[in-house]
């Protein structure tokens, strides 16, 4: 990890853009589930795309992560907390790569197309009811486990920010908040 007290402002404009686009990305999920009218097709065809939109973004976010490094927490940060802002920042890289994949292949599994700026992709998985199946129930469920997490973070983010006031929200808001600054992680 570095020294530097915020992230940089690329890694600032990943995290937002994508939060933005992974909750649109959830209610049109609970939209696609929940109709049966001509809307579903619409927001098939935007599901789609933002998913593999998100997948590219989440890969580039983790390399830059993996190559600038982040702010240190604070040193008086309780250790398992420290352990549980580690192991959720994996939980979420691991959703937002593994969701767009198993979306992926869940519709190469049902054999429907997948086309980006009109580019039909090529499927990932060969045609199967059976994994398509599968893979569905695994899409759905992740989906509910991701939102889950999702109300963890922002409920660790406005913690950070309303009640210890450590400076870790700030590292990560988009514009500078005035509040306290996170030391360097030993």
């Amino acid at each position: 990890m570095t020294a530097a007290h915020r992230f940089t402002p690329l890694q600032r404009v990943l995290h937002w853009s994508m939060a933005l686009a992974i909750v649109a990305m959830l209610f049109i999920g609970v939209g696609m589930v929940s109709t049966i009218r001509p809307d579903y097709l619409t927001l098939v065809s935007i599901h789609k795309p933002l998913g593999l939109a998100i997948l590219v973004l989440a890969l580039v976010r983790l390399a830059v992560r993996l190559r600038v490094g982040t702010p240190g927490l604070p040193r008086d940060l309780p250790r398992p907390m420290k352990l549980a802002a580690q192991l959720s920042h994996y939980a979420l890289y691991a959703a937002m790569i593994a969701m767009p994949l198993i979306g992926w292949g869940m519709v190469s599994a049902a054999a429907y197309p997948v086309q980006v700026l009109g580019v039909t992709l090529p499927a990932i998985l060969p045609q199967n009811d059976g994994l398509h199946t599968l893979l569905w129930n695994a899409h759905r469920a992740i989906a509910f486990l991701f939102f889950a997490l999702i109300l963890v973070h922002i409920a660790a983010g406005l913690f950070h920010a309303l009640v210890r006031r450590d400076g870790v929200f700030e590292a990560m808001s988009p514009v500078p908040t005035g509040g306290g600054v996170a030391e360097p992680a030993e």
